[in-house]
């Protein structure tokens, strides 16, 4: 059992605490009295991953046994999560793989010769046969890939969708494979608070589908309520989760993830070269570096069965591991943004990206209450180069150049710009024949930023592109020292301050 997270108060004996800064980091002197907000050390790793699997597909929540629900003449089809999840990636063999071996060694067994298996990309990029192969296993896809029948989502493709209902928002359509299956068997790897059947909808809808659980009316809606009950009364639905722990960092930077006053002589010469090293190594290599970095990651808990019992006991454990009680929200926030999002794998980590992994993802991981009091000011470290890949974020590139430079506001994005970039037919031919991704996508990351800017009331990159910051109606700083006097006037001269000390991930708990 891991320590679990806490709230330090820097004093004289503090050391530099680590900062991501995009595809580097930083040892970050901070004011006296600065809360740092640690995150929890790793929940007990399961000894036998191969065990945990066969227990719980064989003693399942609220559900029979999966070997009870397979019949020889049925059509089952197993849907996963894409590459973005976990991010960085995890060392082989992947546990989905293993989840899959396993599912199929039943169905077999059980006589199902109807099997097909496709990854729950949504609107994100389609995977390649690598990535396909890196988290189903080799196996797996020599059997199933040549003959079709191993995958990508397509939520553009009319054929491969089917309509199951509509909701208030419109119409409602899901994988036609999967929606005309005897059995969907939905294989999730948990590293944040899951988000319900919707993240079945959000993987295999149509692009309408998930315009309403991802758009800028999604919450208000009722949309989203409405997608689940639809999920659940189309298709019998038999979901397998497995739990991640918090080690990011794999040997021989796994120091990184320890607390910094804890770091050896030895650790701190390891630091010395990896800073150094990274220094030196050019932009382009460096990035290279980043995007093969793998996570030491385990299970902490496999649970399977009906999908609601399923995914009560995985946000329990989440947050077990991820969960810090912080005694009080500060006047000024300080997080890193680091190299790695579920939407750059293997890519760039643009401006848009990191506003939305800093603002959204980051920032927005809490119980109900952010780490900064309403109307307090956010300060982030990451450079904010305006660098966006053609094959992966072609859309990007327009929004960023010709929406944000007329407004940053979501509604009048969606007013205006929403519908041109959704049915553009060059991004749908990109998005359905290469490794883009939707024309949309970056208009719904734009809106998921959008509660941390309004509940802030200045917001600073430390060591950011001066123009991307002022592009997306930010500002920009060479320091946190100088961070602090642009924010002064909006927050005082002694101003409280809380440092997130991510990654591993901190689900915070505000008092």
């Amino acid at each position: 059992m891991g320590r679990p997270g806490f709230v330090l108060e820097v004093d004289d004996r503090t050391p530099p605490l680590l900062v991501p800064d995009g595809d580097r980091f930083r040892l970050e002197k901070f004011p006296l009295g600065t809360r740092v907000i640690y995150p929890a050390e790793s929940l007990t790793r399961l000894p036998d991953i191969g065990e945990a699997i066969n227990a719980a597909l064989d003693a399942p929540l609220e559900s029979e046994p999966l070997s009870a629900l397979l019949e020889p003449d049925m059509r089952l089809t197993i849907a996963f999560d894409d590459v973005g999840t976990p991010t960085p990636r995890m060392r082989r063999p992947d546990i989905r793989g293993k989840v899959i071996e396993a599912i199929l060694t039943r169905a077999a067994a059980a006589g199902v010769d109807d099997v097909a298996l496709v990854s729950a990309n949504g609107l994100n990029r389609r995977m390649t046969s690598e990535e396909l192969d890196y988290i189903v296993g080799e196996r797996v896809f020599r059997s199933f890939y040549a003959d079709g029948l191993l995958t990508n989502h397509d939520a553009e493709d009319a054929n491969s969708l089917a309509k199951i209902g509509s909701t208030v928002a419109g119409e409602v359509a899901l994988n036609a494979r999967a929606a005309g299956s005897d059995l969907l068997i939905f294989v999730h790897l948990i590293d944040a608070p899951p988000r319900g059947v919707v993240a079945i909808a959000s993987g295999l809808g149509s692009t309408a589908t998930i315009g309403q659980l991802s758009g800028l009316q999604a919450a208000d809606s009722g949309a989203p309520a409405e997608i689940a009950d639809l999920v659940t009364s189309a298709v019998r639905v038999f979901e397998i989760d497995a739990v991640l722990d918090n080690d990011v960092f794999a040997s021989p930077v796994e120091f990184l993830g320890r607390r910094e006053w804890e770091w050896s002589l030895r650790d701190r010469a390891t630091w010395f070269g990896v800073r150094r090293g990274l220094e030196w190594t050019p932009q382009r290599a460096r990035r290279r570096l980043m995007n093969r970095a793998e996570a030491d990651y385990h299970a902490t808990l496999v649970t399977a069965g009906a999908p609601a019992a399923v995914q009560e006991a995985s946000r329990a454990q989440v947050t077990a591991q991820q969960l810090v009680d912080v005694p009080a929200a500060a006047d000024v926030g300080v997080l890193g943004v680091r190299a790695h999002t579920p939407y750059s794998v293997d890519s760039v980590t643009n401006p848009i990206l990191a506003a939305w992994s800093g603002l959204a993802a980051t920032f927005g991981s809490h119980t109900g209450s952010p780490f900064v009091r309403a109307g307090g000011a956010l300060i982030l470290y990451h450079p904010l180069h305006a660098e966006f890949s053609p094959l992966h974020h072609p859309s990007y590139v327009d929004f960023f150049t010709d929406v944000l430079t007329v407004t940053t506001e979501p509604e009048q994005i969606a007013a205006d710009y929403e519908e041109k970039f959704a049915n553009d037919s060059w991004y749908v031919h990109l998005y359905r024949t290469s490794q883009a991704f939707h024309g949309v996508h970056p208009m719904h990351l734009w809106y998921q930023t959008a509660a941390a800017r309004r509940h802030c009331s200045d917001i600073v990159w430390v060591g950011a592109d001066r123009e991307s910051a002022a592009r997306m109606g930010f500002r920009a700083a060479s320091t946190l020292a100088d961070a602090l006097e642009m924010v002064a006037s909006t927050v005082g001269r002694t101003p409280s301050i809380s440092y997130l000390h991510s990654p591993p991930t901190v689900l915070v708990d505000t008092q």
